[in-house]
């Protein structure tokens, strides 16, 4: 058992995100799978929240780690010296997207990158509005609260970034509000906290469009849905739609912690002057993440992962879409928002999923709906196993 002193620390002297915590004591994590100090395991149905793309330490992430530590750690703030593994993951990222996102930034988190790219609109355009989305979600600093969709978690925090409109998400005649006065339009290809919101090929072609004809820089905050997760490397090209601006983070990292934005190299170098230093990072660029993140792209070119995704998403969407407690099921690749009556049904699933050592999860702005973002090296003798797991705790609604 768990002893009270560490649960008491834990509460009492770790900073909060919400009043009941899920309380597993984490041992050891491998593959899918996370064990507790009991040795308990888990199926990890979530991935650490769409981080664990290729699952838990990765030998080959593990490996870039240890030989990046025997060499150096940190040895100066973001872009002043050449570094291999930094030098690396640039030219692996140049290799995986188009010819127009060709230089990256390596920061700390997908909220700094979220931040980073509205000051890269603002600075390209010499304009200063955003347009965002309802029910979005792009993190929780200041700036990327500001753009997040979500009033409840932004009213306490008040005054937020001017200059800010919210529209409609897939909605056509909402984009007459983007126009010569935007600087940038930023949206989640598909929205991952609202419950896995995906949008029309026809809506996202016009939102393109219309930034293009208006000269607004379209940003794709991709965090989530980046690096595999729904059956390609990155979801814009499900859409066919290039962004003028892309940011990622979670999956990047092989499990460390990264974010970074990119764009065209005449974009980007708009911030090393008027001002110079116009946006900076004491350890963005940290050369062992940077180290595991080049490694969790070359794994993923190696395997067929990505291109098992949609087969391993269409078999648990078979699985669990004809229960009777199954409202409806929203699905990108390995990304599900699983519709329910209401919350407590949610939790009762939760719950009763981790008393059978299957971690699942909730949406912050979608109550009623069970979350699933497995690592996509999940076999599909798993995906079954996860399944009757999941039927299960239906079962008992």
């Amino acid at each position: 058992m768990t002893s009270q002193k560490r649960i008491d620390t834990f509460l009492k002297h770790q900073g909060q995100t919400n009043q009941s915590p899920y309380l597993i004591d984490v041992a050891k994590a491998e593959g899918i799978y996370i064990w507790d100090k009991n040795g308990k395991s888990y199926m990890d149905m979530i991935a650490g929240v769409a981080v664990n793309n290729i699952g838990h330490r990765h030998p080959k992430v593990v490996e870039a780690i240890k030989n990046q530590v025997d060499s150096h750690l940190h040895v100066m703030v973001y872009g002043e010296f050449l570094q291999d593994s930094q030098i690396a993951l640039a030219d692996n990222l140049k290799s995986i997207l188009p010819e127009e996102l060709d230089c990256s930034y390596i920061v700390n988190s997908g909220t700094e990158a979220n931040e980073a790219a509205i000051k890269l609109a603002k600075r390209y355009t010499n304009r200063n509005e955003i347009i965002a989305f309802k029910k979005s979600y792009h993190g929780s600093t200041h700036g990327s609260m500001s753009i997040s969709g979500n009033e409840v978690k932004k009213a306490s925090f008040r005054p937020l970034l001017p200059s800010i409109k919210h529209i409609e998400f897939n909605q056509l005649e909402d984009l007459k509000y983007i126009t010569e006065k935007t600087a940038g339009v930023i949206v989640e290809p598909i929205q991952g906290d609202a419950g896995v919101r995906i949008p029309s090929l026809d809506y996202m072609l016009a939102l393109r469009e219309k930034c293009s004809a208006v000269g607004a820089q379209l940003i794709f905050d991709e965090v989530q849905t980046g690096i595999g997760r729904t059956g390609t490397f990155f979801a814009f090209e499900r859409f066919k739609v290039i962004p003028d601006i892309l940011t990622l983070g979670k999956a990047l990292g092989g499990g460390m912690p990264i974010g970074a934005f990119i764009s065209s190299y005449e974009k980007m170098h708009e911030l090393t002057h008027n001002p110079m230093l116009s946006h900076i990072t004491t350890f963005g660029g940290h050369p062992v993440v940077c180290a595991a993140a080049n490694a969790c792209i070359e794994v993923l070119k190696e395997e067929n992962w990505i291109a098992e995704v949609e087969s391993k998403g269409a078999y648990l969407e078979q699985l669990l879409i004809d229960h009777p407690k199954v409202k409806a099921i929203r699905r990108a690749g390995l990304m599900f928002a699983i519709d329910l009556n209401n919350f407590d049904e949610v939790k009762s699933v939760v719950d009763d999923c981790l008393d059978q050592g299957l971690i699942g999860f909730w949406f912050l702005s979608c109550p009623g709906s069970f979350r699933l973002s497995p690592p996509i090296s999940i076999t599909m003798d798993e995906v079954k196993k996860a399944g009757d797991i999941i039927l299960s705790a239906f079962d008992k609604i």
